[in-house]
Formats: structure tokens, C-alpha cells, sequence
């Protein structure tokens, strides 16, 4: 059975990227060596891998990386963190 991967990097400049992969390793390995030129991580290595989770459905893992891609760095943190308490009231509420 094929595994999915969604997974979070801090970057060099502080920042985190979310992506989703089937090979977690063969795709850390082409951030750290940068593979890929035109890609966000690019010119933001060393890349850190801080979290990661496995899907058994691609459409689910990818569904779950464009979630988290929207979450404020918060929110992120507090996933990295399993503080997933904290999750629901990292959420952006607009009030007035």
C-alpha cells in the first residue's frame, strides 16, 4: 500500500514550508540539495524537517497540505508542537 506524506520544513529564514510527497526522504534530500531552482525553498536552505504525517489517500494528503498551507505561523507551530489543543482557537476569527 502506497504512503503519502504531508510535511513541514523551517527554512533558513525562519519560515516553514508545507508540501506533500509519496518518498519523505527522496524529498527532504532534493530541498537540502536543491533540486529544483525555481522552487520556495531554493534559496532558504538549510531546510529543517519539524513535522510530518502519513495518509494511505493522496486526494486526502493533498487536501490536508492546502489546509495547513493557510494556517497563520501559529497555528503551524502549535501542530509542530502537538499542542493540537491549541488549534482550534488559533484559528482566525473576525470579529468587530
Amino acid at each position: 500500500m502506497k504512503k503519502y506524506f504531508v510535511y513541514i520544513l523551517k527554512c533558513s529564514d525562519d519560515s516553514y514550508y508545507v508540501g506533500v510527497t509519496s518518498n519523505l526522504s527522496r524529498r527532504i534530500e532534493e530541498h537540502q540539495i536543491g533540486k529544483y531552482k525555481n522552487s520556495y525553498t531554493f534559496k532558504r536552505r538549510p531546510v529543517v524537517l519539524v513535522f510530518y504525517t502519513e495518509f494511505k489517500e493522496v486526494a486526502l494528503a493533498i487536501i490536508k497540505e492546502k489546509q495547513i498551507k493557510k494556517w497563520s505561523r501559529a497555528k503551524k507551530e502549535a501542530l509542530i508542537n502537538n499542542m493540537f489543543e491549541e488549534l482550534p482557537n488559533l484559528s482566525k476569527k473576525l470579529f468587530k
